[in-house]
């Protein structure tokens, strides 16, 4: 989902800011200087099109996502979506991390050390995956669209510039559903997350999109949130 400036600090490094990015289906180019943009002809409008279909289609969703970091890691983990603004990621042990949007904030939460940080949902790109509408090719810097028989694979940035880096959507054309994405950081470094068993229609629990959160007060003690 995200501070943001610098990919949500790191983004809590590879596992959150892999969610965070890749969920919002947008990314910024910062860096080596920006890419130039796709002038996009019928079929290519089209193919981006079916991406912004799928996204689109649903009002909630459910299934299951496997997350390859730059260096070999892999993490696994299941993930909730309600349209308008509600998300929650939660990745298996050992890795500790959630991350939850209650519809106005988006919380990234250690687990294992009860710490967490918080960001608008409006300031991060996320807000575009979890509108009740998106139009891509219309919120987004198109630089590249390949179409084959398979697959549909568009690499883009994001037009308000929030997260470093860019993001490739792999649509699968069988399926119909989006299959994967890589996350590029300022870097140049990838990650990939690939989503499975994916289940539209399904009310989740409302308490998935909840989370403590741990605040400091007057005292200098801590209270729930």
């Amino acid at each position: 989902m995200l501070a943001l400036k610098t990919g949500f600090a790191g983004l809590r490094r590879t596992a959150a800011a892999t969610a965070i990015a890749g969920l919002a289906l947008v990314a910024a180019s910062h860096g080596a200087g920006a890419a130039t943009e796709l002038k996009l002809n019928a079929q290519q409008s089209a193919a981006v099109g079916q991406i912004s279909d799928f996204i689109n289609g649903f009002k909630t969703l459910q299934g299951e996502f496997t997350q390859t970091g730059p260096k070999g890691t892999v993490s696994r983990g299941i993930f909730y979506l309600q349209k308008p603004g509600k998300m929650r990621f939660e990745y298996a042990s050992p890795n500790p991390f959630v991350i939850v949007s209650d519809g106005n904030w988006v919380t990234i939460k250690n687990r294992s050390k009860d710490k967490a940080d918080q960001y608008p949902l409006s300031q991060t790109p996320l807000r575009l995956v979890l509108s009740d509408r998106v139009n891509i090719a219309k919120e987004a810097k198109i630089l590249s669209v390949e179409d084959t028989d398979s697959s549909i694979t568009v690499t883009l940035e994001d037009r308000k510039n929030m997260v470093p880096g860019q993001l490739i959507l792999v649509y699968d054309k069988a399926s119909n559903a989006l299959q994967q994405w890589v996350v590029v950081d300022g870097k140049g470094r990838r990650t990939t997350v690939a989503l499975q068993n994916m289940v539209p229609g399904v009310d989740p629990d409302p308490e998935l999109f909840k989370v403590a959160v741990k605040r400091a007060t007057t005292q200098g003690k801590k209270s729930d949130r």
